[in-house]
């Protein structure tokens, strides 16, 4: 008998990296930016911001990154951390 095995798809982020990747998406989105004016703006590809909206990528966001996406938005670093660790 022939058996069948399915590889799952493991999320590559933690509860701290999807917060954040979740908060820069949604700010991206309500300002209408795509993914590519967005990584024009901070200096990235869009290759890099497409892989880190995608849970099953490992590419995260650095506080450089942050730095500049702050700087981009006018917000606050506050704004992309949660009030309590997760």
């Amino acid at each position: 008998m022939k058996e069948i095995f399915f590889c799952q798809k493991k999320k590559n982020m933690t509860a701290i990296e999807d917060f954040v990747i979740q908060r820069v998406k949604a700010l991206r989105e309500q300002k209408g930016m795509s993914q590519q004016e967005f990584a024009d703006n901070i200096n990235l590809s869009q290759g890099f911001i497409r892989d880190c909206e995608n849970p099953y990528k490992r590419a995260k966001y650095n506080l450089n990154h942050l730095n500049e996406i702050v700087r981009v938005f006018g917000c606050s670093f506050a704004y992309f951390f949660p009030e309590k660790a997760l």
